[in-house]
């Protein structure tokens, strides 16, 4: 027998689950700040004091870049949303600042998937996923683009002891995966979200080259505003190196990082620990490097998403279309 639920019980839930993801949020942005093992608040205010860190002209530099960062990423949204429909501004910032928020607390930002699908309607949704999942296929086509030349340079320069049969090894899975993908594509086996990938492939193919050439623009930009963001912070705290040799650094790290999986809250121990070493070789302290990196994640992560809570709070499910 089939009962509905009550209209005030879904109501209950849907509010619970948006007190959830806020609540959540603000817990781990919290437990970074107070409790970082690798970085104590108390430090990190003194060291920030000492290099004048505060200074009216920097943060409002720094709030520029960041401002930049994520008005391109939400252009990149608009811009991918706009094969399926025309939505404002207004609305691409809420789901992606609403987006990133719910991201925080799930493996690989995967959070942020959901929480854009459900501002469409059902008929909607199965292809806002994929055009999510272009976008950040965009991203970190950049990010690797970047990542590898730089990476490269900094073997050679730096001669980095690597681990040639860990790399091997790697290689080769990589490969492997890549053949039964090849195999799931002919034989159209391979299902993801109700799409085999065969198909999946073909929606993107579909999608004009003008909006892919635009969202892999979007992704250039936002790149070289965050990495020069890294750089500014670097010349902040005194650290003599020229834009060239810190770049080579920067995109290293960023590539390294964005390669092993983890939960969004986590994303800056992870990079803390990779810039740590890679700067290493410049001799720059730890404890700048461990400050730039938790100074990044609250102007492009934390204090975005206490914006995005505001849109989660007063999010309302789409009418059916």
């Amino acid at each position: 027998m089939h009962y509905d639920v009550p209209y005030k019980t879904k109501q209950f839930f849907f509010v619970l689950i948006k007190l959830s993801i806020v609540v959540g949020a603000f817990y781990f942005i919290y437990s970074k700040i107070a409790e970082n093992e690798n970085l104590k608040f108390t430090d990190f205010i003194s060291f920030l004091k000492e290099n004048d860190t505060f200074s009216p002209k920097n943060i409002i530099f720094l709030i520029v870049l960041s401002i930049f960062n994520w008005f391109f990423e939400i252009l990149k949204w608009q811009s991918l949303v706009k094969v399926i429909k025309q939505i404002s501004f207004r609305d691409a910032l809420e789901q992606s600042l609403g987006g990133l928020t719910a991201s925080l607390i799930t493996p690989n930002r995967i959070g942020d998937y959901g929480a854009k699908a459900v501002y469409y309607g059902k008929q909607f949704r199965k292809r806002i996923v994929l055009l999510n999942l272009l976008g950040n296929m965009a991203q970190m086509t950049i990010t690797s683009f970047f990542g590898v030349i730089g990476f490269i340079i900094c073997i050679n320069r730096y001669q980095i002891n690597v681990d040639y049969y860990k790399v091997t090894k790697f290689g080769l899975l990589l490969l492997l995966v890549s053949v039964f993908a090849v195999i799931g594509i002919t034989h159209k086996r391979l299902i993801i979200k109700g799409y085999s990938l065969s198909r999946i492939f073909k929606y993107i193919k579909k999608i004009q080259s003008k909006t892919k050439v635009i969202i892999l623009l979007f992704a250039l930009i936002r790149y070289l505003i965050f990495s020069f963001q890294f750089y500014y912070l670097l010349t902040i705290f005194g650290v003599d190196v020229e834009y060239s040799r810190a770049m080579v650094l920067i995109t290293s790290m960023y590539f390294l990082a964005s390669i092993v999986p983890s939960i969004s809250i986590f994303d800056v121990v992870i990079k803390g620990s990779v810039a740590v070493f890679l700067f290493g070789y410049v001799e720059v302290n730890e404890l700048t490097i461990l400050s730039i990196i938790s100074l990044m994640w609250l102007l492009n992560f934390a204090i975005p998403s206490l914006f995005g809570s505001y849109f989660i709070l007063n999010f309302k499910l789409p009418k059916i279309e």
